[in-house]
């Protein structure tokens, strides 16, 4: 069997890990692209809404009605900082908090399955790679 071409062995690969991740992200209610939110939450503490864009890599309108949703589901808290009224922090709830630590578990559960064949020394380079790759296409975009 021939070679994948790299875009497609990139695409099938997001697609099965995404497929595998959503999966878990349903069971827990959520919607695409709040697992990414919740994740960032969970590491930064508090952020703001451009921030969360610029790490997850998700257009801040699209950030914007994300959001929305986690509120409206109780996910999140946002509010003005004091002497700051132009942007509004975000944070998680009790509720959000829970959610993030058991998509945490099933990021962690779904790079175990996507990994379970490579050897460390494997994986680390794969992970180098794969750094490269994004750092490539990124830097083309912004110099492009």
């Amino acid at each position: 069997m021939a070679q994948l071409p790299l875009h497609q062995l990139l695409l099938r690969a997001q697609a099965a890990m995404n497929r595998e991740i959503m999966a878990q992200a349903a069971a827990l209610g959520l919607s695409p692209g709040q697992p990414k939110v919740l994740e960032y939450l969970l590491g930064a503490g508090e952020s703001n809404q451009k921030a969360i864009a610029l790490h997850c890599e998700i257009e801040p309108a699209t950030v914007g009605s994300i959001l929305t949703r986690m509120e409206r589901d109780g996910l999140i808290a946002r509010a003005q900082h004091e002497g700051n009224r132009r942007s509004l922090y975000v944070t998680l709830t009790a509720k959000g908090q829970a959610a993030a630590q058991a998509m945490d578990r099933a990021f962690a559960t779904a790079d175990q399955k996507a990994a379970a064949d490579l050897t460390q020394d494997q994986l680390q380079q794969l992970c180098c790679a794969l750094d490269h790759v994004w750092d490539a296409l990124t830097k083309r975009k912004e110099d492009g």
